[in-house]
Parts: structure tokens; C-alpha cells; sequence
């Protein structure tokens, strides 16, 4: 089974094995300085993950003399102290009590390589850890902050060079913990595709707003709890920055570009939040109910799918189950499924035609994740719109050979350019050209 290709469609930024985790620190557990004995072979920094069927939960670990601390950023938790620490040889064993839960990891450690097994409220997985530096993000553009429910938003505004006013259009990322660039923490490396997006589009003239869906990165603290959370949540962020931007006088027209989830979402939020333009990338044709059958269908037993469409089945009735198989807990654990419920309302068909302004589909023709049909979908829906597919773009934006192994491998390889056609199909379509 390729878990990875479960995990890109799905928003799973909060569906995490450590639930109820936040930004705010809670009391510091004491510690037994007598359990902290020489704690030298792992002193320093460790960059990892733990290893949840079709969501592998990135970490970071750091540990002194006196014991570590554990940041989880998809969660927004940041340097929570370990219970205890200790290392005897090559053995290493370090906890953690968070709101009321026991939390274990158990393992070994060879040099730079730390390997073990992760275990809370009975379930297990495992994880490793490379020895190494935390890495230094260092970011260009102005913050832009709004108000949203449960505090602010922040985004990055890339502004083009010459005289305003110009045209802005806001980057909605896609699913999963993918962070403003187009970077996801559950995939090693970086591809910055939305990062080059937007630098691109400001060479051209167009400016934008990318920024850290809420419960990742900068915004993970809005997220809330797990349980709490809905679909509307994203559409009313995306909706707030375009009616900032809106605002602005620096800003001739406010558009939004979404990509692969970003696309359901910025459907909806271009007509709740009054935008010019809508530019959907790599977005579904089709209920999350059928993209994710579709996705099962190749990667799971027969009985995993059978069960996975009864419990979707439920949820479009309203109905949640209380009963979930250990292979299907990272999609419709209990707490979960009130958010799925809520995404399973919108169906990007009629969202689409409920579109009033000009409206641009792409599609790369070596998507593996979102197929061109998907776009064909959208398009019969909308005929008005104009559709653009890019040859030999995939998910990611950039060129990719037809082999699979290949494909995904651009996918951590940030010196790929965009494919060829995206930009300029983007600039045509809204009629933005160098003078």
C-alpha cells in the first residue's frame, strides 16, 4: 500500500495521533535530575517523524544535559519538556504527560540514526530520527494579517515591482500539512512550487497572498481542537484575506487561485468573499467521498474499501461511527468525522457553476493525484470557463517524466522550475502582460 498518495488528497493538518495538542505550553513536568545521567550520545537536535498509517507526523526533538524538549509544528506544540530522558549504551527512552496522557518513545540509537516505537493510549507506531540542525526559513514579502475565528491569520504578500494598482490574487494551498510554499512536513525535501507561483506571477505584474492554512505552520494555533473544526473554517479564512485585500487601493482587482483542495475552497470562498477571478489547479471534479474511494480502490484490501464506503456513507446521512478499524483511524477517527461530515456538503460541480465571474481550470497531464478528467468534470459544468492543460506538469507544478517513481520524486526536488505554460496561461487569462 502507497500511503503517501492517501495522505495528499486529504486534509489531514489536524487529523494527527496526538490529539488536543496546541501552542500553549502546559505546567512543566518536574524532573528526577537523578534519571538525567549522561545524556552526550544524543545531545543536539533530531528531525523525524512518526511513522501513523498514511500521515507520518514530522517531529522535532532537541535534548541537553539536562534532559529535551519536543515540537510538533503541524500542531502548533513548541519545545514541550520531556517527562524524562535516559540512554543506557545504545538504548534510548524518553516520555512526555500531555493533558492527561502517557506518552512513551522507546528505542535505539546508532550515531545519527534514532529508531523505536511511539506508543499512546495503547496504539503503537514507529518512528526515527536523523541527528541534525533545525532549518533556518528565511522569508521575503510583507505580513498581512486578518481577523478569523479564534484569533488572526497571518499571510505573505508578494508585491510585483513597477506602479500599482495591480492585480492580487490570493493562494490557497492544498491539503495535508502543505505550508504557504507548497511544502508539505510529512514528505521529506521541498518543491516550492507555491512559492514560485507567486514569484513568478510578481515578475508578470500580479501580486499575491500565500499563506499557512489554520493548523499549520504560523496559524497552526488556530486550529482549535480536532473535534471542533469544519470545512467552513477554511473557506472563511480565504474569504477574510480576499476582502482585506479587497480593501487595499494598491490592488486593482482580487482573485483567487486554488490549488488541489485549495480549489473546493476558494469555489466557495470567491463567491462568499465577492472576488473577480477564480483559478482552480489541480482540483477535483468530484465529491471528497469519490476521490477517496478512488484512491483506496488501488491501495487497500477489499474489505478495507468496503468498510471505508460504509462509514462515508454514514457520514452524508449526518450519522457518525464509533467503530473504525485500526487501517482507517488517520481518516474517520471519531473525532474527525464531524469535519468530514461538513466536506462532504460541497461538491465541486455545483459549486462551480454557481460561479458569476471569469473562471480558469488547469490541469497537468502527468497529475498522478488529480487526473485531467477531473478538470474535463469541471469544465462540462462550467463551459464558459476556460480550461488550460499543461503538458507534462503533475501535481506539483513542475515537468515530470511519465514513469511514477520519477514523478514523485520531483515532488522533494525544489530546483525544478514550473512547468512550462502554467505562468504564462495564468498571465493570459488575466490579461497581464509586461509593458
Amino acid at each position: 500500500m502507497k500511503r503517501w498518495n492517501i495522505y495528499f488528497c486529504l486534509v489531514t493538518s489536524m487529523l494527527l495521533v496526538i490529539a488536543g495538542c496546541s501552542g500553549k505550553k502546559e505546567q512543566e513536568p518536574e524532573r528526577n535530575t537523578e534519571e538525567v545521567e549522561s545524556l552526550k550520545p544524543i545531545e543536539g537536535i533530531w528531525n523525524g517523524s512518526i511513522e501513523v498509517p498514511g500521515q507520518p507526523l514530522p517531529i522535532i526533538l532537541s535534548f541537553d544535559g539536562m534532559g529535551g524538549t519536543i515540537s510538533i509544528p503541524v500542531q502548533g506544540l513548541q519545545d514541550y519538556k520531556l517527562t524524562s530522558v535516559t540512554v543506557d549504551e545504545s538504548k534510548v527512552f524518553f516520555d512526555m504527560n500531555l493533558q492527561g496522557q502517557h506518552i512513551t518513545f522507546d528505542g535505539n540509537v546508532a550515531q545519527d540514526r534514532m529508531t523505536g516505537t511511539f506508543t499512546q493510549q495503547g496504539q503503537s507506531f514507529p518512528f526515527e530520527l536523523t541527528k541534525g540542525s533545525a532549518e533556518e526559513v528565511v522569508e521575503t514579502g510583507e505580513v498581512v494579517q486578518v481577523e478569523v475565528e479564534n484569533g488572526s491569520l497571518d499571510g505573505l504578500l508578494e508585491m510585483p515591482e513597477g506602479t500599482e494598482p495591480f492585480p492580487l490574487m490570493v493562494i490557497i494551498a492544498g491539503s495535508g500539512p502543505t505550508d504557504h510554499d507548497g511544502n508539505s512536513l510529512a514528505l521529506p525535501g521541498k518543491n516550492n512550487s507555491l512559492k514560485m507561483l507567486a514569484e513568478e506571477l510578481a515578475a508578470e505584474g500580479v501580486a499575491t497572498i500565500r499563506y499557512d492554512k489554520r493548523g499549520v505552520g504560523v496559524n497552526a494555533t488556530l486550529a482549535g481542537k480536532e473535534e471542533d473544526l469544519r470545512f467552513r473554517h477554511f473557506i472563511d479564512d480565504a474569504a477574510a484575506l480576499v476582502k482585506y485585500a479587497k480593501k487595499d487601493p494598491r490592488f486593482s482587482t482580487v482573485g483567487i487561485i486554488g490549488h488541489s483542495e485549495g480549489s473546493l475552497l476558494g469555489m466557495v470562498a470567491a463567491r462568499q468573499s465577492d472576488a473577480d477571478t477564480f483559478i482552480s489547479i489541480a482540483g477535483a471534479g468530484q465529491p471528497i467521498d469519490q476521490v477517496l474511494l478512488t484512491q483506496l480502490q488501488a491501495q487497500v484490501p477489499e474489505n478495507v474499501r468496503k468498510e471505508a464506503t460504509a462509514i462515508l456513507e454514514a457520514l452524508k446521512r449526518g450519522e457518525k461511527v464509533k467503530t473504525v478499524s485500526a487501517e482507517l483511524q488517520g481518516l474517520f477517527r471519531l473525532s474527525v468525522q464531524p469535519y468530514m461530515m461538513s466536506w462532504l456538503a460541497f461538491d465541486p460541480v455545483e459549486e462551480v457553476k454557481k460561479l458569476q465571474i471569469p473562471v480558469l481550470l488547469v490541469n497537468g497531464d502527468r497529475d498522478i493525484q488529480v487526473p485531467v478528467e477531473e478538470a474535463a468534470r469541471l469544465h462540462e459544468a462550467k463551459q464558459d470557463a476556460e480550461l488550460l492543460i499543461v503538458n507534462r506538469m503533475n501535481h506539483i507544478l513542475k515537468e515530470s517524466p511519465e514513469d511514477r517513481e520519477a514523478n514523485m520524486a520531483t515532488y522533494s526536488n525544489p530546483d525544478l522550475p514550473l512547468a512550462k505554460g502554467l505562468i504564462e496561461g495564468i498571465i493570459g487569462f488575466l490579461e497581464v502582460g509586461k509593458e
